[in-house]
């Protein structure tokens, strides 16, 4: 599966549909900066949407995925609850991953806060000691952040 591919194929369906970004976006409630991501190969549709997507442009979600409309579907052997059974997981995989890497940034930054308390006593090392808290405050923000927009599934 291709962003980039599949991103041309729904700018292709949607145009041989003779729809707008605009107009495809307002039938599947989202935005056309959302839809203009996707013919991009920016992102690709989410789980809960690309069944719509699909009865909008009168497709599979095979034919999504694969960016490609095929003839012979007989050489198939999965359905479209099964492909988007896959893709949720995969969803959900890439948003567990990224929530980890947030809460890592947040213990490296305790790591560090607690590090810069062991630090101090000259000029030199009380400067060592503040860029440690600096750079441990940042790390810490960083990673609520990106913990914070993971759970919240990107939106």
């Amino acid at each position: 599966m291709d962003q980039m591919v599949t991103g041309s194929f729904i700018a292709k369906k949607r145009k041989e549909k003779n729809m707008t970004q605009a107009a495809l976006a307002e039938r599947l409630g989202v935005s056309n900066k959302t839809v203009s991501k996707w013919e991009t190969g920016k992102c690709m549709p989410d789980y809960s949407i690309i069944g719509l997507l699909c009865k909008e442009l009168e497709i599979t979600v095979a034919e999504l995925l694969d960016g490609d409309e095929k003839a012979d579907s007989s050489v198939r052997v999965y359905d479209d609850t099964q492909v988007l059974g896959l893709v949720k997981r995969i969803q959900v995989l890439e948003q567990h991953r990224t929530s980890m890497a947030g809460l890592l940034l947040i213990i490296m930054g305790i790591a560090l806060m607690l590090l810069h308390y062991n630090i101090g006593g000259s000029n030199a090392r009380d400067f060592i000691s503040g860029v440690l808290l600096g750079i441990s405050v940042g790390e810490m923000l960083i990673g609520v952040y990106v913990t914070v927009r993971a759970l919240a599934g990107n939106k």
